[in-house]
């Protein structure tokens, strides 16, 4: 019997009315929807019937200076949008942000495990150390915590999360109504968690989820964000705007695993991709001219120098980029910084040029053309082992949307390389992974 055809993956990340900057000046969007739940729960809607494994939620946890022209991020905290988008759906992935930075495990185990009961083993959690500066002062810090020390907190974070969710065994409910016991009780546990960082009893107060854990996944492409990812993450969004830099992404994070005991399959690398589509080449650039003359200068100037640490506001537009710092003196988002100042440098573009080359996606991979020429693109990239399917950016909703799951989904399933229905129910069963063994199966230690 010949071996099934690999599918790829494809996640809908839902941001505002769309990922190009100046989206909510476009004449096809609306930005009142971005405070509409229903507008969400539509496209939600719409993903599930494509098949699309899952929607993903970023958040931010500070309101950038940036507000006067443009909108930050979604008007939502992600938990509440994501358990109200589960009640109109059954199969589709939720994903969500939560800072190992700013939160306690304790509530984010709490929350994911929630979502995943209302969802029925649906849920994802996108792991971030957030990249943000500005959210230190809204946590009762002066500074933001240095990149490493940030992952040496996610490590311990992710480490007392996972022991919470399996501080319930799967069969601990028996509601035995003749006997009196609502909880086997032996089968609830403290944790008794003692680390460099933390100090958590438990056990949690909800059963473990359907799922065991919700899909893991992460964001960061530092050296320290791609050894977490090996070690740890079941999904990756990355981001690279041309398929040399995706393979060697690809390969690098994939042959870091094996030193923590995992096997490549455990691990899905979807790079954004930010597809513009015209029923001709020509008429899909003359979308990236349209919709980039809706940028305003000054949000996108404000934008581009807190990616790099510098103000530019004192250098021409149309010319080059000054000197910028290295990557050591960034404790933002350094992945986000070296991937905006290699398109720079290697397409040596001006000021302006640049901010008209990220503002589709922010340094991911922005790609014109008809829905043929982009469903090759993606297979390109697919069969190459430059990724396991995409993180999906829209530049505008909902119509980008729209045109993508009617006019380019159909020609990969065509092809064989996207499902034409789900065969399981849970988001592992849509990414293929397996559901965690407790870890404390049989020690028998009662709460």
């Amino acid at each position: 019997m010949s071996k099934p055809q690999k599918q790829m993956h494809i996640n809908l990340f839902i941001q505002g009315v769309g990922h190009h900057e100046a989206a909510w000046r476009h004449p096809n969007t609306d930005p009142a929807n971005m405070l509409d739940i229903s507008y969400y729960q539509r496209l939600a809607k719409q993903a599930e019937d494509a098949k699309f494994d899952s929607i993903f939620i970023a958040d931010g946890l500070a309101i950038n200076p940036n507000i006067e022209f443009g909108p930050f991020n979604n008007f939502y905290e992600p938990f509440t949008l994501l358990a109200a988008i589960a009640g109109v759906t059954e199969y589709i992935g939720l994903i969500g942000t939560a800072s190992t930075t700013y939160e306690e495990p304790y509530h984010a185990a709490r929350k994911f495990a929630s979502l995943d009961h209302v969802s029925r083993g649906r849920a994802g959690w996108n792991i971030v150390t957030t990249g943000n500066e500005l959210s230190a002062k809204n946590f009762g810090l002066d500074q933001h915590v240095e990149h490493s020390k940030r992952y040496v907190r996610a490590t311990e974070f992710l480490e007392v999360t996972t022991k919470l969710w399996d501080s319930w065994e799967d069969d601990a409910l028996i509601f035995d109504r003749e006997a009196g016991t609502f909880i086997d009780s032996s089968k609830v546990r403290e944790i008794n968690h003692s680390g460099e960082i933390f100090k958590v009893r438990g056990p949690i107060d909800i059963p473990r989820p359907p799922q065991g854990y919700p899909v893991l996944v992460q964001a960061g492409s530092s050296e320290d964000g791609k050894e977490f990812a090996a070690h740890y993450a079941e999904a990756i969004y990355t981001a690279q705007d041309n398929i040399h830099d995706a393979k060697q992404f690809y390969t690098d994070v994939k042959g870091r695993m094996g030193k923590y005991g995992r096997t490549p399959e455990q691990l899905c690398i979807l790079p954004g991709l930010a597809p513009i589509i015209g029923n001709t080449e020509a008429e899909a650039k003359e979308k990236v001219q349209e919709i980039n003359e809706y940028i305003v200068p000054q949000y996108a100037l404000r934008a581009l120098s807190k990616v790099v640490n510098v103000d530019l506001f004192t250098y021409p537009l149309d010319g080059p980029l000054p000197e910028l710092p290295s990557m050591d003196q960034i404790n933002g988002g350094k992945s986000r910084f070296k991937v905006v100042i290699d398109i720079a440098k290697r397409e040596k573009y001006t000021i302006r040029q640049l901010i008209q080359a990220i503002a589709f996606g922010r340094g991911h991979n922005t790609f014109a053309g008809t829905p043929e020429q982009i469903a090759d693109h993606m297979e390109e990239w697919f069969t190459n082992e430059a990724c396991d399917g995409f993180n999906f950016l829209p530049p505008h909703l909902p119509g980008d949307m729209e045109q993508f799951t009617k006019l380019v989904i159909p020609i990969l399933q065509k092809r064989g390389l996207f499902r034409t229905e789900y065969s399981g129910r849970t988001l592992r069963d849509h990414f293929g992974l397996s559901r965690p063994v407790n870890q404390f199966n049989g020690v028998g230690v009662k709460s």
